[in-house]
């Protein structure tokens, strides 16, 4: 280790000694912020920490929860883990997470799809996880071209990394095509049969990679996600090297049968939580952990004991009234919440939560893009509006047929709804920055309901 990085890395640990250790507060990002500073090659600097191997999921939605199901699988296995739990997931976050302990059998590092062009080039990963990609914080990102030539990059910097990507998704099929062309081994895991279910009312990814056509679909399970071609070239749905049949979704959770020559004999995979979206979620986390040697028993024992600890689908008791609190930052996770929300059958009420601070974006148009529309017949719906952007979710609504009541926050909600039945459930839905101050309120005022 050069001098430089002795020197980051004694500062970092000091910083999270100082933070973790004396304040008890969080260290996931400014022990790695400092140790950058002082040494911008530090990632490659700690990547021989660790000794068999690493993970990388990064995609728009759902990379918190697939790379925490990863990491405690390993865990379950006997390995230990350097992990960025909490979802800190730019470089300094990554930076932060390797000084957090000794050396390990794994990393398991949640990335952030632009960051992984500062990630990939110092940890060299075994292996990178592409779960999807849908628009988000156009305002940062751009485009999705833009998203897409940032990890092709990525993957050009870290040539020994193997990709593991969705192949029901045009978009990481488009990423996995071109990175396949410059040599990296690809991997595909997808869904494998037509669940019947109603296409988005805004689709995403509508046409070819290769040659610009309007892609065609045998079937899709959301979004973009499904078994596309184009009529007018080779570019289509690839073989999937593990695929996920059976799906069962409800509202008590998720199960399906994971089959392929990536995850060995076929294994039938059951959760307590998520929703379609959660079987590819899994699917992803189950190949990663099989190749990095993990049984399907002890990653089956992890999904039975797995309790989502960072605002995804947490559930508390507030008063005697279940609240379900869940991330929705984009559109296609915003219907993916609508889709569970119409899967509980129950009257109920939804306190919408948009804020529009940096790490939000400062652009919300994408609320119209959300299907809101689908909710005007529930009934019995109680809708609520809040976060800085409360009005525009509100006049949102109300061009979706719904009325709704603005109310500043989570203590707003659970006052606007006591005089309901008790066994009305509250939904809160929120987007990235509105999530920690929900989450902080209602551990504070309830319990948690697992």
């Amino acid at each position: 280790m050069s001098l430089p990085s002795a020197v980051a890395s004694g500062a970092g640990r000091i910083v999270r000694w100082g933070l973790h250790d004396v304040l008890g507060r969080s260290a996931s990002q400014l022990p790695g912020r400092v140790a950058l500073a002082i040494d911008p090659n530090l990632i490659a600097d700690l990547a021989p920490k660790v000794r068999e191997g690493s993970v990388v999921v990064c995609g728009t939605n759902g990379k918190t929860t697939t790379n925490n199901v990863v990491a405690s699988a390993l865990e379950a296995a006997g390995k230990s883990v350097l992990c960025n739990r909490d979802g800190a997931n730019m470089a300094a976050g990554v930076a932060s997470a390797l000084l957090s302990g000794p050396s390990a059998d794994w990393a398991v590092i949640e990335a952030d799809e632009l960051s992984c062009v500062h990630i990939l080039p110092g940890l060299r990963p075994t292996y990178l996880v592409l779960l999807n990609l849908f628009r988000d914080q156009l305002d940062r990102a751009g485009e999705i071209e833009h998203v897409q030539d940032s990890l092709v990059s990525a993957l050009a910097s870290s040539p020994e990394t193997t990709l593991v990507a969705c192949g029901d998704d045009p978009l990481c099929v488009g990423v996995a095509r071109r990175a396949a062309a410059a040599g990296t081994r690809v991997l595909y895991f997808g869904i494998d049969e037509d669940l019947h279910l109603p296409a988005d009312r805004v689709p995403e990814a509508r046409f070819c990679q290769a040659c610009g056509a309007e892609l065609s679909y045998d079937w899709r399970a959301y979004a973009q996600m499904g078994a596309f071609s184009c009529p007018n070239c080779d570019f289509a749905r690839p073989a999937l090297d593990a695929a996920a049949t059976g799906v069962s979704v409800s509202r008590s959770g998720v199960s399906f049968d994971a089959a392929g020559p990536l995850v060995g004999d076929p294994a039938r995979l059951t959760a307590g939580f998520g929703g379609v979206y959660m079987v590819y979620n899994l699917l992803a986390a189950f190949v990663a952990a099989r190749l990095a040697g993990v049984s399907a028993n002890d990653f089956q024992h992890t999904l039975d004991t797995y309790r989502p600890e960072n605002g995804r689908l947490q559930r508390f008791v507030v008063n005697g009234r279940e609240v379900t609190l869940n991330l929705a930052k984009n559109p296609t996770g915003f219907n993916q919440n609508i889709s569970l929300l119409q899967a509980d059958e129950r009257p109920k009420a939804v306190l919408f939560s948009i804020n529009d601070n940096f790490n939000d974006g400062r652009d919300i148009s994408w609320i119209w893009d959300v299907d809101f529309e689908r909710l005007a017949a529930e009934k019995g719906l109680v809708a609520l509006a809040g976060g800085t952007r409360a009005a525009d979710v509100r006049v949102r609504l109300k061009y979706a047929g719904i009325d709704s009541a603005v109310t500043p926050a989570v203590e707003g909600a659970l006052a606007r709804v006591a005089s309901l039945p008790a066994d009305m459930p509250l939904y809160v839905l929120t987007n990235y920055s509105a999530l920690w101050p929900a989450k902080a309120t209602l551990e504070r005022l309830g319990e948690r309901h697992d």
